[in-house]
C-alpha cells in the first residue's frame, strides 16, 4: 500500500514536471509563455459532481455525488502561485445485498495548493495544481447502523483552463483526483476497507485581482 502511494505521488510530480514544459500551441507566435501576470490574487467558486474512483467498501453502492470548491491563489510570478483549496462533496452509501440505504458521507477538505501556469495561448490559459491538506469526514445514517469515518490525509491532483472573459473574469473547468482512504469504527468494530478517493468534476468562474 505504501509502495503504491510513493508510485502515485512520483507519478504525480513527473506529470507537473512535463505539464510545465509542454507547448499549448502549436504556432509559437501565438502563444505567451507564463500563464498570469505576478502579484495577481485569483478568487474561484466551482461546482461539479464526483465519482469515487473505486467500491467504498465492500459490499456497498455509493452515489455520485455534488461537489462543490471555493479556491483562493495568489502568483509569485508569471508562472507559479500558491493558496488554499476548502472543498465539500456528498455521496450517498447503501448496502448491496440486500439493498439497504445506509445514509451519506460528508468530506470537507482543508487544502494549501501549488498550481503551475506554464504558458497562455489566446483566452486560454491552461494549469496544474497540486493540495496537500485534511479530509473531514462524517457519516449521517439512515439505519441503527454506526458508522465513524476517519480523517484522512488527503492528497489532490488537479488540471484545467481558464477562459479569459476580459481582465476581471474567467470561465473555469477543472478536472481531480483526490486521495482519501481511511478506516471506520462504530457498529460492527473498526473497518479498515474504506476509501473514498474520487474523481471530480469542476465547473464555475474566476476573478482576478
Amino acid at each position: 500500500m505504501r509502495g503504491q502511494w510513493i508510485k502515485e505521488l512520483v507519478a504525480a510530480v513527473l506529470f507537473i514536471v512535463v505539464f510545465s514544459l509542454f507547448p499549448f500551441s502549436t504556432t509559437a507566435s501565438a502563444q505567451e509563455f507564463g500563464g498570469i501576470e505576478a502579484g495577481r490574487v485569483v478568487l474561484g467558486v466551482r461546482a461539479g459532481f464526483a465519482p469515487l474512483t473505486q467500491q467504498l467498501s465492500e459490499d456497498t453502492s455509493t452515489s455520485i455525488g455534488p461537489l462543490v470548491n471555493f479556491q483562493a491563489m495568489y502568483s509569485l510570478n508569471t508562472w507559479f502561485l500558491v493558496g488554499m483549496m476548502l472543498e465539500w462533496e456528498r455521496h450517498g452509501v447503501s448496502v448491496e445485498q440486500p439493498d439497504v440505504d445506509l445514509g451519506h458521507q460528508d468530506t470537507v477538505s482543508v487544502l494549501p495548493t501549488i498550481e503551475i501556469r506554464p504558458a497562455r495561448s489566446g483566452s486560454l490559459s491552461p494549469y496544474v495544481n497540486m493540495s496537500f491538506g485534511v479530509n473531514v469526514n462524517s457519516f449521517g445514517e439512515e439505519t441503527a447502523v454506526r458508522i465513524s469515518p476517519s480523517n484522512t490525509f488527503a492528497w489532490r491532483l488537479g488540471w484545467g483552463t481558464d477562459y479569459k472573459l476580459n481582465e476581471r473574469f474567467a470561465l473555469n473547468v477543472e478536472w481531480a483526483y483526490k486521495r482519501n482512504d481511511g478506516h471506520t469504527t462504530g457498529t460492527g468494530g473498526r473497518n479498515n476497507d474504506w476509501n473514498a478517493s474520487s474523481f471530480g468534476f469542476l465547473f464555475g468562474g474566476k476573478m482576478f485581482f
